[in-house]
């Protein structure tokens, strides 16, 4: 019996993970490539894309918080966590994930649940990390999928 060498193994991998991406693609089109005309596509990309520089811009404000939390001699008292709750005008299934899943990535909040009609409920680690909820970040997501 003939053994695989380095070259075929890695190629029979990378066609095995193309196959994966086109099947996982295939399987949700209808949440990735709403029906419509292709500008409409290109649009959402595009302002989807605007969105995550600011959400990386986000992250790491929201990292430095959580850093002075964590170091501040009164971090005890600083910390507050507590669970809020809002709804989203948010209307999309891809917006409503693109958003919660935002939140989670945001250090200090963590989305506990969200349900369809745009009910939230997330876990903040105080009152400053709440206070923007749901706010701009709501805003920007709704931009993004064409929901303003």
């Amino acid at each position: 019996m003939k053994s695989l060498g380095k070259e075929s193994r890695s190629s029979t991998l990378m066609k095995t993970k193309i196959f994966s991406c086109a099947l996982v693609a295939y399987i949700s089109s209808d949440l990735l490539f709403p029906e419509g005309k292709p500008q409409e596509l290109f649009l959402s990309v595009y302002r989807f894309l605007k969105y995550i520089p600011w959400l990386l811009y986000q992250i790491w404000l929201a990292n430095w918080h959580v850093l002075y939390l964590t170091f501040h001699p009164r971090m005890m008292d600083l910390i507050d966590p507590h669970i809020i709750r809002f709804q989203s005008k948010l209307t999309k299934d891809l917006s409503l994930v693109t958003f919660a899943n935002s939140i989670t990535l945001t250090p200090g909040t963590i989305t506990v649940s969200v349900s369809v009609d745009g009910d939230f409920k997330v876990h903040a680690i105080d009152k400053v990390s709440a206070e923007p909820l749901p706010g701009e970040m709501e805003e920007r997501v709704a931009r993004a999928f064409g929901e303003e």
